[in-house]
């Protein structure tokens, strides 16, 4: 069974990989190994916003015991943004507009135009606890409460839930797919050639990019460079692919010597449960 750290650390790493390849085209990026500076000026290992907000979540679980408190959550996301807490520096260097100005207005948004990626990415904590739908939908919604986010993010976390049980990715899906128009494309999207596969910002684009990344390769390794060529939102696609493909094949499977660039490794093992 996989563990919090499998899909965390899966999740980290391939955030940082995508750091330096952040908003270039597919046809700029040829990722083959992590480094540093690039898009944000960091040094290599460094994770983004992605992962800040996901330890801010797996903290806020940890200390409730595995309560979802989406008060607690939201004051522990703007001490992210407000104070650099989660980050390896103090610093926060990427920011979505969504989430800023849901931080700073106090509630989420909820325009068909705020279906950004920005819960999504951060999601993956909740399939280690015992969530209702209603209460990842309420945890979306602190940032991105449209239909659609929040959907996905239900979603997301129980195709996790199912690749933690042993089902195979496509029936995983299969069940769990929301109904309407915009997630019909989950029927044939890992199947889909290179070309029609997207991977800018809007969250369904980054979540049928993570599962096509999943399907279309064989180790963790190869999921995670795949999501990060794919161009444009780097670090998102690939810590949403990380954090799935860390569930399928394990901590072990990360290449260790971007285990060992990653940084901030002792903030993320606190934040574990």
């Amino acid at each position: 069974m996989a563990t919090l750290k499998d899909a965390v650390y899966g999740a980290a790493v391939g955030d940082a990989l995508g750091v330096p390849y952040e908003f270039k085209g597919r046809e700029a990026c040829d990722c083959t190994d992590m480094v540093g500076y690039g898009t944000h000026s960091q040094p290599a290992g460094t994770f983004s916003d992605d992962t800040s907000m996901m330890l801010a979540l797996c903290d806020s679980l940890r200390e409730l015991d595995g309560q979802v408190d989406k008060h607690d959550i939201r004051e522990r996301f703007a001490r992210w943004l407000n104070h650099g807490d989660y980050t390896p520096d103090g610093v926060v260097f990427d920011c979505g507009l969504t989430v800023s100005r849901a931080i700073a207005q106090g509630h989420g948004c909820t325009r068909e135009h705020d279906n950004g990626n920005g819960s999504l990415m951060r999601t993956i904590p909740l399939a280690f606890v015992d969530a209702s739908n209603r209460q990842i939908r309420d945890v979306s919604a602190i940032t991105h409460g449209h239909k659609i986010s929040c959907d996905a993010c239900v979603c997301f976390v129980r195709v996790a839930q199912a690749l933690m049980q042993g089902v195979e990715l496509r029936e995983a899906i299969r069940a769990n797919a929301p109904g309407g128009e915009a997630f019909e494309f989950l029927a044939d999207v890992l199947d889909w050639p290179e070309s029609r596969v997207r991977s800018g910002g809007f969250v369904l684009d980054t979540l049928g990019a993570a599962f096509w990344c999943l399907a279309n390769t064989a180790s963790y390794e190869e999921c995670v460079l795949k999501a990060v060529n794919l161009g444009e939102d780097t670090d998102t696609t690939a810590c949403v692919a990380g954090a799935l493909a860390g569930i399928v094949y394990g901590y072990d499977a990360i290449p260790a010597s971007w285990i060992e660039t990653l940084r901030a490794k002792d903030l993320i093992d606190r934040c574990l449960f």
